[in-house]
């Protein structure tokens, strides 16, 4: 499956369902997730919680609430507690698993930040090439648009570069 590489704030995107990077208990706290909560509302913290904790790896769904979006698909990359380190195999299982519960909610957009590479410690580069060929190997029942954001421009350039585009030219 192709994919496409995006700048900007995954709050303000357009699509059937957003990627959360969270945490095992589901909290929202800062970075992707504290991006969305602002933009839905508290409302989808809550909501997330309650669903929570989950394993590593794992996902859950909730409602996007005020995004331009249906759903929010959080995806367990790092452990909410303890080392908070994300691992390749929960960045993978994560990736593997938003795109499969993407499918299953009839989804034809989906939007996905790099998972576990924020305050979960992750290299970047490493981290993208591993959610990249989940996307790349990933056969989709419906899901025909997926993109992967960066919110810096030196998140988009490692990302581009990682991915195999070139950076920007400024």
């Amino acid at each position: 499956m192709e994919y496409d590489v995006v700048q900007g704030d995954i709050a303000a995107q357009s699509a059937d369902a957003l990627v959360n990077a969270a945490g095992t208990s589901l909290r929202m706290g800062s970075g992707v997730a504290g991006a969305l909560r602002r933009g839905a509302g508290e409302a989808i913290n809550q909501d997330a919680m309650e669903k929570g904790p989950i394993d590593l790896g794992a996902v859950a769904v909730t409602d996007a609430y005020d995004l331009d979006a249906e759903y929010v698909i959080h995806a367990a990359a790092m452990p909410h507690y303890g080392d908070r380190q994300a691992t390749a195999e929960s960045i993978r299982n994560a990736t593997r698993n938003s795109l499969e519960r993407a499918d299953d909610l009839g989804c034809r957009s989906l939007v996905i930040p790099a998972l576990g590479c924020g305050v979960a410690g992750f290299d970047l580069a490493t981290g993208v090439e591993i959610i990249g060929e989940e996307i790349a190997f990933y056969e989709p029942d419906t899901l025909e648009d997926v993109r992967l954001i960066a919110y810096s421009d030196a998140e988009y350039d490692t990302i581009r570069a990682a991915t195999g585009e070139p950076e920007h030219s400024n």
